[in-house]
């Protein structure tokens, strides 16, 4: 289950949620490469970094899953998000250069198939860049932040999951090394034990992050699924929130559950 996007939002509108926006920005910078014109999604909860990465882009939008809900963005112009489901993107085969995910792998029922998915959107020489908690870290062990929720995953871990779904890890970094306290007296000190962090305890980061080459020369086996997702507009004053119908086919019948 992923977070709520009431629930990221708040978090991320607190000092501590900008020093975490802060830290991984500086860590997705090590490895973020600029490609001009490039056409960009962002797969969770990834707003505060398309608007930084996302100018040189041709187009960006912004993703978000069903379970977690959505909000209109950007605030001027055409909007350019989505309601979508994670492992059925509305998107064709190769039309994506890069993908950026935040608050996502962690919440996802199968992983893998996940990054299928994303594999099938991606261009042939299209990347993902993926941002999660880390299995060692602080943060994924305290409930009050985001990282605190869904899986956390190790370097190894990851770099087999990606592997098994045709990625080729190719960059590495790392972030939020000060500890996810409230504390004014703490937050003083964040950026000191950012930069003694990066140095002295790296494999304790709170959240590790890895830019992967799709890869070619070996093909994704099609899923098979029973069931087919479906959209259903939801009536809200505010953003919209989160689906859970679903179409069932079998051999005899169709049936439409709530």
């Amino acid at each position: 289950m992923h977070s709520d996007i009431v629930d990221l939002r708040s978090f991320y509108s607190t000092a501590l949620g900008r020093f975490a926006e802060h830290s991984i920005t500086m860590a997705l910078s090590s490895i973020w490469a600029t490609v001009p014109n490039e056409r960009l999604v962002g797969l969770g909860y990834t707003l505060p970094w398309l608007e930084r990465f996302g100018s040189d882009a041709e187009r960006v939008f912004a993703f978000m899953p069903a379970t977690q809900g959505a909000v209109v963005w950007p605030a001027a112009g055409p909007t350019a998000t989505a309601l979508v489901f994670d492992e059925e993107l509305p998107l064709v085969d190769s039309c994506i250069d890069r993908m950026l995910l935040v608050h996502s792998l962690e919440h996802v029922e199968n992983p893998r198939e996940t990054l299928n998915e994303i594999w099938r959107v991606l261009s042939p020489a299209g990347r993902v860049v993926i941002v999660v908690p880390n299995r060692r870290g602080v943060w994924a062990r305290f409930e009050h932040t985001p990282f605190g929720n869904g899986r956390p995953f190790s370097r190894g871990q990851l770099t087999e999951l990606l592997r098994e779904a045709n990625f080729t890890p190719a960059a590495w970094s790392d972030a939020l090394f000060f500890p996810p306290s409230r504390r004014r007296f703490m937050m003083r000190f964040h950026n000191m034990l950012e930069r003694a962090g990066r140095r002295l305890w790296p494999i304790f980061s709170g959240v590790i992050v890895v830019e992967a080459q799709k890869r070619l020369y070996q093909g994704v086996p099609a899923a098979q699924r029973a069931s087919r997702r479906v959209f259903v507009p939801v009536l809200s004053p505010h953003a919209a929130t989160r689906l859970g119908r679903r179409i069932e086919t079998g051999p005899r019948h169709r049936r439409v559950r709530e």
